[in-house]
């Protein structure tokens, strides 16, 4: 055991532990959600320290030896070491100090061991004296936060260009495939499958296109704005060399707001880029919720199309298959949306020069953002791909439906079209039967509008006025 000690008094430390006491009183006090801070988090707090020692070291003002050594310690930590040490809960007051300290220690004693000393030998690499030289929480954690934000977005616009790709490709698949359109879950008018799912992969379209201009919006940072914005204590030098660094290290175009103020205290942003991200959720939990439709039954519900059987569906309903894997994506539409009231709230309850609340912020957008990057592929290869067409059963439907009527009215008019849904309803004959039985139109040109590229597109022209009894 080691001994460490802060304003609050001293603390026994585990040898092995390359944390110290400022993470020590944070697992005393937060445990909360049993999971400790995101690993792009860690990743991007590491970075900022990385960028900083170099910043510091070049401007003069940091030892080269003692940069060099966090440097090294930095290094180790990106490429893998270490990460069973950082360990304060996501869930923490203080607007990230814990995580923030927790990377200054582990940094330090990490640092201490390569320049031949021990863990809490601080007067080698001190924490705060030189692993946040020129620093804050309050500009690291917001910095930190946007540059992990960006890296987890950029996987999850890609998903979302797989999906609008399998969507597409199921929409050539199901070009010629006619039924059923419904409006109000009612029997409506003609549309192919493949119209259902072009639309869908419309909606995706738009998400993606939404999602990959959300990372404009992360990339100014307020690093050097130090506690409030001002860049109290951090030189001008620092300030202006640091987001070159930043942007050398990360890949990432990231520019130093005009306005270090702002992103100390407004959180707006996240809340813009968690909004993009529930609209992707809502269009995703809809496309669920049609496929759900669409498949049901399959012999006593709607069964217009067949989705992968992934599993079994019940413990006592012997040959049930449900469709687990649009359940699934309902379930993270839904939590998402929990996710982006808790940034809303997180966000608004900022008070004057600092948010308080950005853990929880940084917490559910991560979330966020981890859910849809696992749960897209899943839906993509496990259920969009095998989706399979019932075209006995699509046919079936709108041959016994009044669907086809709305496609008549130009040619035997509105009235004659009522009398023939209502014969339907009555005696089961099919449209087609009831039309040429009442010799309302040719059946040469009943058989032309009838075809499926008819159906399902704008007409050119009528070719016969409409017939009245």
């Amino acid at each position: 055991m080691r001994t460490e000690h802060d304003l609050l008094g001293e603390m026994e430390i585990e040898d092995q532990a390359y944390y110290g006491i400022h993470t020590l009183r944070a697992l005393n006090n937060f445990h909360i959600t049993g999971q400790s801070i995101h690993t792009e988090l860690v990743e991007a707090l590491v970075t900022i320290k990385k960028a900083a020692a170099i910043t510091n070291r070049n401007i003069g003002v940091l030892d080269p030896q003692k940069a060099e050594a966090i440097i090294s310690a930095c290094d180790e930590i990106l490429a893998g070491g270490l990460r069973n040490h950082f360990v304060v809960d996501a869930m923490q007051g203080g607007a990230g100090t814990s995580a923030n300290m927790n990377v200054n220690e582990v940094i330090a004693n990490r640092a201490n061991e390569y320049l031949g000393g021990k863990k809490g030998d601080y007067d080698l690499v001190h924490p705060l004296d030189h692993v946040n030289m020129h620093q804050s929480t309050n500009d690291v954690f917001p910095t930190a936060v946007r540059i992990a934000a960006i890296r987890l977005l950029k996987p999850v616009t890609e998903c979302f260009a797989d999906l609008q790709t399998a969507l597409q490709e199921k929409e050539e698949e199901f070009s010629r495939v006619i039924k059923a359109g419904r409006t109000q879950l009612q029997d409506a008018v003609p549309v192919t499958l493949g119209q259902e799912f072009g639309a869908w992969a419309q909606a995706v379209s738009r998400d993606r296109w939404r999602l990959y201009k959300a990372e404009e919006r992360l990339r100014q940072v307020n690093i050097g704005g130090t506690a409030v914005g001002t860049g109290l204590n951090a030189p001008k030098a620092y300030i202006f060399n640091m987001i070159e660094r930043l942007r050398d290290l990360t890949g990432i175009s990231l520019a130093r707001t005009d306005y270090m103020m702002d992103p100390t205290q407004n959180c707006d942003v996240f809340v813009e880029v968690s909004g993009l991200l529930k609209t992707s959720a809502v269009t995703l939990s809809k496309i669920a919720n049609d496929l759900r439709l669409l498949s049901s039954g399959p012999y006593t519900g709607i069964g217009e199309i067949s989705l992968p059987a992934v599993q079994t569906g019940s413990s006592i309903m012997p040959g049930k298959i449900n469709p687990v894997i649009p359940e699934a994506v309902n379930q993270v539409a839904f939590q998402i949306i929990a996710n982006d009231t808790a940034i809303t709230l997180a966000s608004m309850s900022g008070q004057l020069e600092l948010n308080a609340f950005m853990p929880v912020i940084a917490k559910n957008l991560f979330e966020t953002l981890d859910m849809l990057r696992n749960v897209l592929p899943i839906f993509i290869e496990r259920c969009i791909n095998g989706i399979e067409a019932n075209e006995e059963i699509c046919r079936q439907k709108l041959d016994n439906s009044t669907v086809m009527l709305t496609a008549l009215t130009n040619y035997i008019g509105y009235d004659n079209a009522t009398e023939a849904a209502l014969t339907l309803k009555e005696t089961g004959k099919s449209i087609k039967e009831i039309i040429i039985q009442r010799n309302w139109m040719d059946p040469e040109l009943l058989d032309e509008v009838l075809k499926p590229e008819r159906l399902t597109s704008p007409i050119s022209i009528r070719k016969e006025k409409p017939t009245h009894e």
